[in-house]
């Protein structure tokens, strides 16, 4: 890859009632995950670091997963809310090749702009896509991603939801999306990686993430 990613995860201590907010609410949590990177990156700085994330709920508890072309300031967590490692993911990245076979992961923001003509609701609003609608909705993305779809699961999340500055809230529904795939287009699956897949990538969707799979 020419630009250099960094994979994160941290584990945050639920026992932190500052926590456990910020778990419940994407418009916060997208503010601690911004906290580990400078100052000076321009009017759209998640965008400029090419930051991505999702929280995953594992059996052991709570995960954050973050990517980014720069890599963050772990040092500004304070051990009392999480532990944090880090480390490049180009490597792993510049090993797929076309015909490589892989495991991946998405949570998603599944969703469809209504036309002129809908009698769905309003023209031009952006509805949620659940069900068989999802998953045709990350079929298409795949296939643009450059991945040819061996095996999928898709499970239903709760939407994430958040406060915004002005007390009004947003949500987002969200979409997990796991299996096998292909890679048919190298090229086009890093580029998809770095930028995110879909809506709602400030807050916890569209983070692509593969593994080699025999």
């Amino acid at each position: 890859m020419n630009t250099e990613l960094w994979i994160t995860q941290i584990i945050p201590d639920t026992g932190n009632r500052t926590v456990r907010g910020e778990l419940r609410d994407v418009v916060r949590l997208h503010r601690r995950i911004m906290s580990l990177f400078p100052d000076g990156l321009g009017p759209d700085p998640r965008r400029q670091a090419a930051v991505l994330f999702r929280l995953e709920e594992r059996t052991t508890g709570s995960a954050i997963l973050m990517q980014s072309a720069v890599k963050p300031a772990l040092q500004r967590l304070d051990p009392s809310y999480a532990t944090a490692r880090c480390k490049p993911l180009t490597p792993l990245l510049d090993k797929v090749r076309e015909g490589t076979h892989v495991h991946y992961r998405i949570i998603a923001n599944a969703t469809r702009k209504l036309g002129m003509n809908t009698t769905a609701g309003r023209p031009k609003q952006v509805v949620p896509l659940r069900g068989t609608d999802a998953d045709e909705w990350w079929q298409r993305q795949a296939d643009a991603a450059g991945l040819l779809l061996r095996s999928m699961h898709s499970t239903q999340l709760d939407g994430g939801t958040g406060a915004r500055t002005d007390d009004s809230r947003i949500t987002h529904a969200r979409t997990q999306f796991d299996g096998t795939a292909t890679v048919c287009d190298p090229k086009a699956l890093l580029d998809r990686i770095q930028a995110g897949i879909g809506r709602g990538k400030s807050f916890g969707c569209g983070l692509l993430t593969i593994a080699p799979a025999p």
